[in-house]
């Protein structure tokens, strides 16, 4: 297993994670697996220098192996299926699948492995990682939160860690250059708020 040690808190597209807070006893290496009915992607975009229009993806999955003896993360795997994109337009969602924007068509994936971690507080840090969009790899940091971690008290009653996460990246490093600098923004800024669960 590749792995990386976490002092407070860990990763994914996503993927992070934090100690210091009170949690159940039995500890030990395990899958943790997004669960796709509490997890948001979403990003914002300037339009024409006015307003950002929000936008979010449906199509989500990802997974990674987090001890929390240890703080040892590592196999963190997310993906995004890119033609899910929902901006609350249709025209404009086709347009954003197109080769301009994310390329859906050619490149049906959005990926994200995590590198590295670095914690700023028990339950706040950074996670570094290689994002893929467009068939373009680029490393992108994320600051991260760990909000929970804790037995879901309902429904699937199995330890859950309730994560958020931001990052901005420029869509040109990617090479979407449509429009750009005056009718369509290059800074987009990711917002991640999800939940995962141990899977074992």
């Amino acid at each position: 297993m590749t792995a990386f040690r976490l002092t407070a808190f860990g990763t994914t597209l996503c993927t992070t994670l934090a100690l210091g807070l009170a949690h159940p006893a039995q500890a030990a290496p395990a899958t943790w697996t997004i669960d796709p009915e509490h997890t948001v992607v979403a990003f914002t975009i300037m339009h024409a220098g006015y307003a950002k229009v929000l936008g979010r993806f449906s199509d989500i999955e990802g997974s990674f192996v987090y001890d929390p003896e240890t703080q040892e993360l590592g196999e963190v795997t997310a993906r995004i299926g890119a033609a899910s994109v929902n901006t609350d337009h249709e025209k404009r969602d086709e347009h954003v699948r197109s080769p301009d924007f994310l390329d859906a068509g050619g490149h049906p994936m959005i990926t994200f492995t995590a590198t590295d971690s670095t914690p700023t507080s028990e339950t706040t840090g950074t996670v570094t990682g290689d994002l893929t969009i467009r068939g373009v790899t680029q490393p992108v940091t994320l600051d991260v939160t760990l909000n929970k971690r804790a037995v879901y008290p309902c429904c699937h009653g199995k330890e859950t860690l309730g994560i958020s996460a931001t990052a901005e990246i420029l869509r040109s490093d990617f090479g979407s250059t449509y429009a750009l600098p005056e009718f369509v923004g290059d800074a987009v800024g990711i917002i991640l708020e999800f939940e995962a669960i141990r899977a074992d």
